[in-house]
C-alpha cells in the first residue's frame, strides 16, 4: 500500500499545527509508533515554520508526504523567490545556532535522515526528509 497526502496551506502560522495533527492522524491510523510520530511531528513543524518565516513573496507552500516500504517521505515546498545556497552552507557549517534562531534545519537533521534542501530561482525552495517507520500494520 502506498499513501499519499499533498496539503496546500496558506502561509499562515496557524497552518503548522494543522498539518501536524493531519500527518499524525495519519500515522497513527497505520499504527506508526508514538515516538516515531512524536520525531516527525517536531520536523514536519519546523520545516513549515522555516518557510513561513523565510518565504517571503509566497503566499502559499506545500506539504507534500509519500508513505511507502516503511518509510514516510516529506517534503514541504515553497513558491517564493528561493534563496541563496552558499549562504545556508556557510551558516549552517560555521555558526552556532541562536535560542532564537538557525536551530531548526538542525533538529530536523537530528530526528530525520536525509535532509535535502533545494533552491529553485524564482520558484522557491524545497525541505525533504526521510523518517523509517515502526508500524505494526503493512504500508
Amino acid at each position: 500500500m502506498k499513501l499519499s497526502l499533498v496539503l496546500c496551506l496558506p502561509r499562515d502560522a496557524e497552518t503548522v499545527r494543522v498539518t501536524r495533527n493531519v500527518l499524525d492522524a495519519s500515522l497513527a491510523a497505520l499504527e506508526v509508533t508514538a515516538d516515531i510520530r512524536d520525531d516527525i511531528a517536531l520536523a514536519l513543524g519546523e520545516a513549515c515554520a522555516n518557510v513561513i518565516e523565510h518565504a517571503d513573496s509566497s503566499d502559499e507552500y506545500e506539504v507534500r508526504v509519500q508513505l511507502t516500504n516503511w518509510l514516510c517521505v516529506v517534503e514541504v515546498v515553497d513558491t517564493g523567490r528561493g534563496f541563496d545556497s552558499a549562504s545556508l552552507n556557510q551558516s549552517r557549517a560555521g555558526e552556532p545556532a541562536t535560542a532564537e534562531h538557525g536551530r531548526g534545519l538542525q533538529i530536523i537533521d537530528a530526528l530525520a535522515e536525509n535532509l535535502q534542501i533545494t533552491s529553485r530561482p524564482l520558484e522557491g525552495a524545497m525541505i525533504r526528509f526521510e523518517k523509517p517507520l515502526q508500524t505494526s500494520v503493512s504500508i
